[in-house]
């Protein structure tokens, strides 16, 4: 077999196996007592039937986090990894460099989770007398909002354009190892600039559900690679702001 065609084999089945070995710790962790550490609702005493030190109830919950990131948004991030991949191929350290990249990228999904984290705590912490029914409302009306800003969309073409975020920015000069860390943590930030209020969409339900989970991960995937997904921005905006303002009229009817 010619070594390319194996070395993007390689590349394909070590994704593939890390995404799939995400979704399947994922589950497992749903079933045990620990499942709730990862996850964000319940503000600051969402966790208190477990005896863990607040340091490590975060780590906890960045490392869920995490965990669901790889999950949902590595397997989006392919076609840039694919495109690095063929440009370094020839490289020796190679594999190595598409690590680095991935890594970069993880980064700044596990800091944006230990944001999340320390926003769910500080918003527990005012506890503010809120029906139930309003944290999931709120999360949807913000998601749906969110698609109809500027900011979603100038994220979101850096995020549809692979091929030239990668040579932009692997052209600027420097190490090798820098400049890989610099494309996976600059994709990152613009992936976590145009996903960051529907990942937030997990928790509207004040729990990680798997299914939930593979629906958001889907849509996400289809606006940032299918030709025709910058077109389902702003129908899903409509959708989510009615399901938030369906979420908050039924809670208000029933109080």
């Amino acid at each position: 077999m010619n070594p390319n065609i194996r070395y993007r084999s390689w590349l394909a089945v070590s994704l593939g196996g890390t995404v799939a070995a995400a979704w399947a710790l994922l589950w497992w962790l749903e079933r045990t007592p620990w499942g709730a550490l990862f996850h964000a609702h319940g503000g600051a005493h969402a966790h208190a039937g477990h005896t863990l030190p607040p340091t490590l109830t975060a780590t906890a919950f960045v490392v869920g986090w995490t965990l669901m990131t790889v999950a949902m948004m590595l397997p989006s991030t392919y076609p840039l990894v694919e495109i690095f991949r063929r440009l370094v191929r020839r490289r020796r350290r190679a594999a190595a460099l598409v690590g680095v990249l991935t890594g970069g990228y993880l980064v700044v999904w596990a800091a944006l989770g230990a944001l999340v984290f320390a926003a769910g705590q500080a918003f527990g912490l005012l506890e503010l007398p809120l029906p139930a029914w309003a944290p999931a409302a709120g999360l949807f009306l913000l998601a749906g909002a969110f698609q109809f800003s500027a900011l979603k969309y100038r994220c979101l073409e850096q995020c549809r354009a692979p091929l030239g975020f990668v040579l932009s920015r692997w052209s600027a000069g420097g190490g090798d190892v820098r400049r890989a860390w610099r494309i996976g943590v600059d994709h990152g930030l613009f992936c976590a600039g145009c996903c960051w209020a529907l990942m937030l969409l997990m928790f509207a339900a004040a729990s990680a559900n798997l299914l939930w989970m593979f629906v958001l991960g889907l849509i996400m995937a289809v606006e940032k690679n299918a030709s025709w997904g910058r077109r389902i921005g702003e129908p899903l905006g409509a959708v989510l702001l009615l399901a938030g303002g369906g979420i908050a009229a039924a809670g208000l009817a029933g109080t």
